[in-house]
């Protein structure tokens, strides 16, 4: 079973800033893609950010380019998100996600944690 802790959420204005976390599958996960889904109230869940273990595959949403930043830290077994520049838009339950295949982590993930509540106020 792999397991997928997230944690960081919260509540934040417009323009503001949080770091996620998501403290990964506690087997070697060299093989993982890990990475962020968000589901709003009355939206599809949308893939936000993906990363391989190396760091050199990094994938996001159109809505977050810019604004958002994956990373990982491999000595502590933990993927990360910086939100900045956050809009009331991005009000969502993020989940970390991961998967053997990076297609799948974009689109149906296989694993995903318990998630995280952000919320942006105007």
């Amino acid at each position: 079973q792999v397991q997928l802790v997230e944690s960081g959420g919260g509540l934040v204005q417009a323009g503001g800033s949080l770091r996620l976390s998501c403290v990964g599958p506690g087997r070697s996960f060299d093989n993982f893609f890990m990475g962020w889904s968000a589901k709003a109230p009355g939206k599809k869940r949308e893939f936000i950010a993906g990363l391989d273990w190396s760091g050199d595959t990094t994938n996001y949403a159109d809505s977050v380019k810019g604004r958002f930043t994956i990373s990982s830290d491999n000595a502590k077994n933990t993927v990360y998100l910086d939100l900045n520049s956050l809009k009331p838009e991005d009000t969502a339950n993020y989940y970390c996600v991961a998967d053997l295949v990076w297609i799948r982590l974009t689109t149906k993930p296989t694993y995903w944690g318990q998630g995280t509540q952000v919320t942006v106020s105007s």
